[in-house]
């Protein structure tokens, strides 16, 4: 390699994350958009089950598999819940950043290609969709929810002295040393917002593209209403940790 070539102008390869449960179409839909739009960004897709995924949802995961060989893993998860799932496609990613997105379409494919750009850019960056900016990007979110959503942004934006304005969706690319160098310690839903929480707390810049949120048509949500005040716990408690206690003991 040219020493004179600079880190950002090398290409990044995508791991994409699909934590899947009991999505069939809207699965497959997912892997067709991205690979309309940045089939040579994407190096793999981690398709990641557990006992709970539904026979359907396999069935889908494995046609796949066999559409794409090469490009499409299934991945048995170990670790109980969706945070778990997550962190063991972390630990398995062979690609320069990973994606973080759901199987449902509440996660729109089509902003790949804008957050894609800016990864390019901003090598070291986590880049984060908003549905905040470029108005209101929601579509099936309940009044109060959307009110109480406002005020959370705005309440841990502040705490953690930044712009940002949509911590909780956890539709992200973060670079792949970045995630395997953090402690993660969440293993249900609020290990979504730890994503971006204890990067902020490390300095790591964070990089918003707008983009749209759906309610999912297919499937069932397996985050409760009550589970979302969890996340304040996950903010708070990470807004005062140590650099040394975020990051991984080296062995």
């Amino acid at each position: 390699m040219d020493p004179r070539e600079s880190v950002e102008e090398l290409p990044i390869s995508l791991t994409v994350i699909l934590p899947s449960m009991d999505e069939t179409w809207s699965l497959w839909e997912t892997v067709q958009r991205i690979e309309k739009t940045n089939h040579t960004d994407v190096l793999e897709y981690l398709i990641v089950v557990c006992k709970h995924t539904t026979r359907e949802c396999r069935a889908v995961a494995e046609e796949l598999a066999a559409t794409l060989p090469d490009r499409v893993r299934i991945l048995e998860q170990q670790s109980p819940f969706l945070g778990g799932a997550v962190r063991d496609a972390f630990d398995v990613a062979q690609g320069s950043h990973v994606v973080m997105m759901g199987a449902d379409l509440e996660t729109d494919p089509a902003t790949i290609p804008f957050m894609v750009a800016q990864a390019q850019r901003r090598r070291a960056a986590i880049v984060t969709a908003t549905r905040w900016k470029g108005g209101l990007r929601f579509e099936g979110y309940g009044l109060l929810k959307l009110v109480l959503n406002r005020i959370f942004q705005g309440f841990f934006a502040m705490l953690y002295g930044v712009e940002l304005t949509d911590l909780t969706f956890a539709y992200r690319i973060l670079p792949t040393d970045l995630v395997r160098s953090i402690h993660w310690e969440e293993l249900r839903h609020p290990f979504l917002f730890e994503t971006i929480v204890k990067p902020l707390q490390l300095g790591v810049e964070v990089i918003e593209v707008p983009s749209f949120w759906q309610n999912r048509q297919e499937g069932v949500t397996h985050n409760t209403f009550l589970t979302n005040f969890l996340y304040f716990r996950t903010g708070l408690k990470t807004r005062f940790r140590s650099r040394r206690k975020l990051l991984k003991r080296i062995q």
